[in-house]
């Protein structure tokens, strides 16, 4: 084998993974030694004869782990982004001892008697308030994995942990391999009738890259509602494409229904096993909503307006529909929003595409809102290697010119990339371990042929904004210990900086800025924009119904008490039976994710925690109406919410943050005038 470069440091600037040096072959002899020598770091914290300190054993522990946290980082980055049948086998390999690694740490007797020890302790050592808090989120996390139980319970522990990370990882692989299965595949050109001359050369290069030359392939995304159902004008290819996004994960090939039982299952065991009534429960109590009731209070709200919202937008939608066409069914909801939306606002969302070429909203819209609001700007360092030939590298420098950190954008879709978009850190900062942040934004935009511009749609403008606002959470964050760095708050947290940094995306400044036609350079006139956000506003029911589905659906899942009441379950009877009773069976409206592709639930770290996007809303939309009102500029705005919570990580209570700059707690009211629920 070659020289292992992750023994070592990385000496690139800002320890940047030598993504040139690193070869599948490395992983698992690294993530092997990691593990090994984390272990012995651990051994060497509880072999102290001393008794415990903050320092030799609480910062013992946040200073072990180096090595695996390094090939940890880059692996599951790639796994997820360039994924290959040799990734895919070190992770089903490796997942299963991961888990029971992280369990010989979290059930380890003596090292969980020495935190017990400084929890007791904590009013007396002196510790400063990120110290407290570390020794208590510490003492928090080894309860809830299972360190207070029996020999017998932790023993049985161990293998939930690992079977369930088995499943997870099963899930995630099959979730790629049915997407890229379910493919559609049209050989007569009349059928791609209403999209554009991009889609259309963009469909044929997917098709010469299945060996399909000739025909045209429309690849889906991981949502499913597939946006190409917006322009596709013969209703049959319509019906096609929405049934082959509908039942993926539910064939005979690809059975992420049953895993997905199989997941519940094992959850509810393990939920059970730790003292809660159901995996939910157990998910929320370290979390800011605290109590499942919490929760299910905010998403009744929700739903009765919602629907009502959505059966109003329907009825509208059928009587632009022919009548030979009949009902309104889920293949036609989004084709006919266009057209109406076109005919009431006069608004073309193709016709828009030009205006949002993705090199100019990158850097005159998405950097450029980052400039007014926070002071930093980036420059694109050519000289860095990325993990993939279309990854891009760009250092990020305050507004004193002091460097930051480095962001890399990985923007286009491929077959071997997840669907969806998402952030990652590839190097965590600490001021304990002198590291300063490396972040990854991951998109799904279809990449156009060779020699052709990136145009993006309104929705592909917001993944930007929105993924750019995590990057920004990890790259101010300004924290001593890594167990709180960036975007390691409370799951229900998480996407609200990200969903506040939406807002920038339509402010007349920045949008005005970015907004620029391909060909000509005139910007967006002003008339458009006020079409366009009246347009938006068009469709906040169908949006809100699609969102509650998913959100209710992996709540029921997760709201199951005990193993044995999903004995025997089918996954599609169980998901038809909780949209009913959620008040959200509507045929022509499916959740956002059905469950043998709700990867977030089964594949991710948001299991009985998609409710977490609304619930961060709540902060966002209160956040944004600060913001907003004018008691200070835009860029002191941007300075205090940095101070305050980007920069803070988990090292704060989110909700004590926010109430530091806002005064009070969150109110839900912004929320439902944004969403058009209120009365």
């Amino acid at each position: 084998m070659t020289r292992n470069p992750f023994f070592e440091r990385s000496t690139l600037p800002y320890e940047l993974p030598p993504f040139g040096e690193i070869e599948e072959e490395h992983y698992v002899p690294t993530f092997e030694r990691g593990m090994a020598e984390q272990l012995g770091e651990i051994g060497g914290i509880t072999g102290v004869a001393e008794e415990a300190t903050f320092e030799n054993t609480v910062v013992a522990l946040e200073r072990s782990g180096a090595l695996l946290a390094r090939v940890a980082a880059v692996f599951f980055n790639i796994s997820s982004s360039d994924s290959t049948a040799g990734t895919d086998a070190i992770e089903a390999r490796m997942s299963p001892r991961l888990a029971a690694h992280r369990d010989a740490i979290h059930l380890d007797p003596a090292l969980f008697a020495r935190i017990e020890s400084l929890y007791r302790r904590r009013d007396e050592l002196g510790l400063d308030p990120e110290q407290r808090r570390l020794v208590e989120q510490y003492h928090l996390r080894f309860v809830r994995a299972g360190a207070g139980l029996d020999t017998q319970g932790q023993a049985r522990l161990r293998e939930l942990n690992t079977e369930i990370a088995a499943a997870t990882t099963e899930f995630g692989q099959n979730n790629v391999a049915a997407r890229n299965a379910a493919t559609v595949v049209l050989d007569n050109a009349d059928e791609l009738a209403g999209l554009s001359p991009t889609a259309v050369a963009a469909a044929a290069e997917n098709a010469r890259s299945m060996d399909r030359a000739g025909a045209w392939a429309l690849r889906l995304q991981n949502v499913s509602n597939q946006p190409v159902l917006a322009d596709l004008a013969d209703r049959d290819v319509r019906r096609r494409v929405m049934a082959a996004s509908l039942e993926r994960g539910f064939t005979e090939d690809i059975d992420n229904g049953r895993l997905a039982v199989r997941i519940a299952a094992l959850r509810a065991e393990r939920a059970a096993l730790l003292g809660y009534p159901d995996h939910a429960s157990y998910a929320v109590a370290d979390q800011t909503a605290r109590t499942p009731e919490a929760v299910e209070e905010m998403l009744a709200r929700l739903v009765p307006p919602a629907v009502a919202n959505a059966k109003r937008e329907a009825a509208e939608l059928a009587d632009a529909m022919p009548a030979e066409d009949g009902e309104l069914r889920s293949w036609d909801w989004q084709y006919w929003s266009q057209r109406v939306r076109a005919e009431r606002f006069s608004v073309d969302a193709e016709a828009l595409r030009p205006y949002f070429e993705l090199e100019r909203v990158l850097r005159d819209g998405v950097f450029f809102a980052a400039e007014q609001v926070y002071g930093i700007t980036l420059r694109e360092r050519d000289d860095l290697v990325g993990y993939h030939p279309e990854v891009r590298i760009f250092e990020v420098f305050d507004a004193d010119g002091s460097a930051l950190g480095l962001f890399l954008g990985d923007f286009f879709a491929r077959p071997s990339k997840h669907g969806g978009a998402w952030m990652n850190e590839l190097v965590s900062q600490s001021r304990l371990l002198g590291k300063r942040p490396v972040v990854v934004n991951n998109l799904n935009i279809a990449k156009p042929p060779a020699g052709e511009p990136a145009l993006l749609t309104w929705d592909n403008v917001r993944t930007l904004f929105h993924e750019f606002g995590h990057a920004l959470h990890g790259l101010f964050s300004d924290v001593q210990y890594p167990f709180f760095a960036g975007t390691e708050v409370p799951r229900d947290c998480v996407e609200f900086p990200s969903q506040v940094n939406e807002v920038w995306m339509a402010r007349p400044e920045i949008l005005a800025n970015y907004a620029r036609h391909i060909d000509t350079g005139e910007p967006m006139p002003a008339e458009l924009v006020e079409r366009m956000a009246a347009a938006e506003r068009f469709g906040e029911g169908f949006r809100t119904v699609e969102y509650l589905g998913a959100a209710l659906l992996d709540w029921s899942w997760h709201r199951v008490s005990g193993a044995e009441s999903l004995a025997g379950a089918d996954a599609a009877t169980f998901e038809e039976a909780a949209l009913r009773e959620a008040g959200l069976a509507l045929a022509a409206i499916p959740p956002r994710y059905r469950t043998g592709y709700f990867a977030h639930v089964f594949a991710g770290g948001y299991a009985a925690g998609y409710y977490s996007y609304i619930w961060s809303e709540v902060l966002d939309a209160d956040t944004v109406d600060w913001f907003e009102d004018g008691a200070a500029s835009i860029r002191e705005k941007g300075t205090a919410f940095r101070r305050a919570l980007l920069s803070r990580g988990g090292s704060v209570d989110p909700l004590e943050a926010f109430a530091s700059f806002r005064g009070r707690a969150p109110d839900l009211e912004p929320l439902l005038a944004r969403r058009g629920l209120l009365a």
